[in-house]
Parts: structure tokens; C-alpha cells; sequence
């Protein structure tokens, strides 16, 4: 891998960010960083965070996160993004659009996604979410993958399929990651 290089991971919840962006540092020996957790760090469960203050609140608080995890950036790190990351409305926060830009330009960040095909991928993606402790009903999931599946496919980023092994998943990235 090229010297002080981030690697960004992006998509829906359930495509396999946190997964595969643990096994890539273990891989890489750098470290892993998941959006969500260092966020639930700071302020502590989030849905009742977004149940408190709201989900515009919780985009901004999200934002700050990623900032205070990648102000050096000269470490090397690999980062699983929250799954909204990406869709947030550009004025949600004074310095949002940059850094989406900066991730959308960014040959090292990558967006996970279950399938290229929408029906398969929300299909995987409610199968998926619905193991999870605190995931949305069925229905709910299914209309936010439906919404956000056209912006993950419509970002420049090179698209990653994770309905296969990991490994293969792992070797990719690694690859394209050494190779950026």
C-alpha cells in the first residue's frame, strides 16, 4: 500500500463495510475505524440520539466525527462509513459537500453494495439488516435501500459487490488499494 493512504468504505447498511473494512486493516496493519461506534462513543446510543434531537442532528454529529477521525491525514487508516453518509442533503453541513467530494475523488474509497442489480440488492440488504439487534422493520429498510440505491451506484467511486466470499472481497480491495 502507498504510503499514508486512507481507504473509506461506503453503502448500505448490511453491505458488509465493517466486515471487510476489520479485515482489510488486520490485512494492511493499519488500524479500523467504524463511523457508527466512534460515534456512539461520543454520544452514546444512536437512535436515541436521532429520537432526541432528530436525524439532521445526527448527520451534523456524524460529519464531526469523520472530521476528528481523519484531521491527520497522514495516517493510514480504513473507515466504514455510516450508510446515510453519502446522501446527506449537501447543506446539512459547512463543510459536508467538500468532503464528499473529497471521498467521491478519492481512488481509494469504495462503495460496498450487495448487488448491482436494485432488486437483489435490496433483497440481500433486508436479509441482512434483519439479523442485525436494532434494524429497521422490513418495510422501513426496504423503502431507505430503494432511496439510497440510485446515489450509491450514481458516485464515482468504483462499486463493490459483496455477495460473495470474503476473501475474495479482501484480495480485491487490498489490491486496488496497493494499486491507487
Amino acid at each position: 500500500m502507498n504510503a499514508h493512504r486512507s481507504i473509506a468504505l461506503i453503502g448500505p447498511g448490511g453491505g458488509g463495510k465493517t466486515t471487510i473494512g476489520a479485515l482489510i486493516a488486520e490485512r494492511l496493519g493499519i488500524e479500523f475505524f467504524d463511523l457508527d461506534r466512534c460515534l456512539a462513543e461520543r454520544v452514546g446510543d444512536i437512535s436515541e440520539y436521532i429520537n432526541r434531537l432528530g436525524y439532521e442532528a445526527y448527520a451534523r454529529a456524524n460529519i464531526e466525527t469523520y472530521r476528528g477521525l481523519s484531521h491527520n491525514p497522514s495516517a493510514s487508516r480504513v473507515m466504514a462509513l455510516s450508510s446515510g453518509f453519502m446522501t446527506y442533503p449537501q447543506d446539512i453541513h459547512p463543510e459536508y459537500a467538500d468532503l464528499r467530494n473529497e471521498l467521491e475523488q478519492s481512488p481509494t474509497t469504495f462503495v460496498l453494495i450487495p448487488s448491482l442489480d436494485p432488486e437483489r440488492c435490496v433483497a440481500e440488504t433486508i436479509r441482512r439488516q434483519m439479523t442485525r439487534p436494532f434494524s429497521r422493520s422490513a418495510a422501513r429498510e426496504d423503502t431507505v435501500i430503494r432511496e439510497r440505491f440510485p446515489i450509491y451506484v450514481g458516485l464515482r467511486n468504483r462499486k463493490v459487490e459483496t455477495m460473495r466470499s470474503l476473501a475474495a472481497i479482501v484480495d480485491e480491495l487490498v489490491s486496488l488499494t496497493c494499486h491507487a
